[in-house]
């Protein structure tokens, strides 16, 4: 690459983040722009990078101007009118989103991508973390900041390289992986797609994109159509035997559980994984998947797999004793959230559920809101927060009273001023808020009120 200075438009994005990070490791300049400051972004900060939270052409460095040295990635997430955006654009600056950009990262790389409309940032991490222990080490580029690596990007010795394959704007379609998982394919981003048909259409054009001699590793009941005949197709599961699965399963304490892994050339047996729920089993599944198209120590891949202590934000626990649990998780979809609460009221049957549920997206609540109504009727108590614009606008008439209106069990709309005082008054016994908003600004106080109680 012929610059020596990146700008990043959204550089607080999670994505965006890893490819700062990267470049900055790369020993190029870097800085950026995002509306809002975050933990995120104070500590890119503290690695070096110079970033503004105003808009404006003025708060770009000097040096950040120059067309002939400095390269502008962006994220779709920004909008068109922005006025740096508009800045760089107009002064024929070389753009390319953030997507483009990971597909140049990783030419060259044995690339492990992993691909869903939910479970793919606990694959990938759990991919990242097997890799650096059992199968010679590697880097990735992670949705979410892994708690074993204590980031998301992993920069490590060899040639894998584990990524998130996003589908949001066809992101995934800059990618050319040796092997691929697809962990799901459901109905979302619709505002994007506009139909479920065109979602799968992306995917199976995904699909078509692995390297000749390259394996599709596909969860076992999503339809795609398979239309790359170059490849191996392998199918994994929870517990439904497929190429990949798990049997002999057995509960431990805290929500944890023992386990074999099938697998197409031998079992293995005994497993445990760090972090308790049987959806992370599935997960589990898939990521070993990947290790067994690549290669592993069998002993090894044990070791990492009961050591893995799972991604912020997911299925993360804040407290967990015989008295109260707090778990917080990034679900935002109808099928995420179903599998969260089934895998959770099964670690904990005996106790009360509480959802606190911040919606995403005023597109995703006008398409979900019946099926979101109905997966939170599965707890026993709910509490809805407004919802979390991100980059849109209000749309008339949808609001988090639409999910209200059709939930089953007790229901009220809290918002974000009386969210502590509220739970405070409630003293609930299992706790799980979810959301891919700002959410996550109310867990460390959620976690200090409710341990205050006890």
């Amino acid at each position: 690459m012929n610059y020596d200075k990146i700008y990043f438009l959204g550089i607080g994005g999670i994505g965006m983040s890893a490819l700062a990070r990267y470049f900055m490791h790369e020993g190029k300049l870097v800085a950026g722009y995002d509306r809002t400051a975050t933990p995120l972004t104070h500590a890119l900060e503290k690695e070096g990078a110079v970033i503004t939270y105003e808009d404006k052409e003025s708060t770009i460095p000097d040096i950040f101007k120059d067309v002939a040295t400095t390269l502008v990635v962006y994220t779709p997430a920004i909008p068109t009118d922005s006025v740096q955006m508009s800045f760089f654009r107009n002064g024929g600056f070389e753009m390319l989103k953030r997507s483009r950009m990971l597909g140049v990262v990783s030419e060259g790389k044995y690339v492990m991508a992993v691909a869903g409309t939910h479970g793919k940032t606990t694959t990938t991490t759990m991919t990242a973390w097997f890799n650096h222990i059992a199968g010679g080490g590697g880097s990735a580029f992670l949705g979410g900041i892994s708690k074993n690596f204590n980031s998301n990007l992993v920069l490590g010795q060899g040639n894998r390289l584990a990524v998130e394959a996003d589908e949001f704007d066809r992101s995934f379609l800059q990618l050319h992986p040796d092997v691929a998982v697809i962990t799901a394919a459901d109905a979302d981003h619709l505002d994007i797609y506009g139909t479920h048909d065109a979602v799968k259409e992306a995917f199976s054009a995904f699909i078509s994109q692995i390297k000749p001699g390259g394996t599709l590793i596909l969860k076992h009941g999503v339809d795609l159509v398979v239309k790359n005949e170059n490849i191996k197709v392998y199918r994994y599961a929870y517990d439904t035997p497929s190429d990949f699965y798990a049997k002999n399963i057995r509960p431990l304490e805290g929500g944890h559980y023992m386990f074999d892994i099938v697998c197409p050339d031998r079992e293995i047996k005994n497993c445990t994984l760090g972090i308790p729920g049987w959806v992370n089993i599935e997960n589990c599944i898939a990521a070993v998947s990947l290790l067994c198209v690549a290669g592993f120590d069998e002993g090894l891949l044990k070791t990492a797999m009961a050591s893995f202590t799972g991604v912020k934000r997911r299925f993360d626990f804040y407290i967990n004793n015989d008295r109260r649990v707090y778990v917080d998780d990034y679900a935002h979809h109808p099928e995420e959230l179903r599998a969260a609460i089934k895998s959770l009221k099964a670690m904990f049957p005996k106790r009360k559920l509480t959802v606190v549920f911040q919606p995403h997206l005023y597109t995703r609540t006008r398409d979900f809101y019946k099926d979101f109504a109905e997966v939170l009727s599965m707890a026993d108590e709910v509490l809805l927060m407004p919802i979390y614009p991100a980059r849109e606008e209000p749309i008339p008439g949808i609001n988090s009273e639409l999910i209200a209106g059709l939930v089953t069990v007790p229901v009220r709309i809290v918002q974000k001023n009386e969210l502590i005082d509220v739970i405070k008054a409630k003293n609930p016994e299992f706790l799980v808020t979810f959301g891919a908003g700002d959410i996550d600004n109310f867990c460390t106080p959620i976690a200090e009120t409710l341990k205050l109680l006890d």
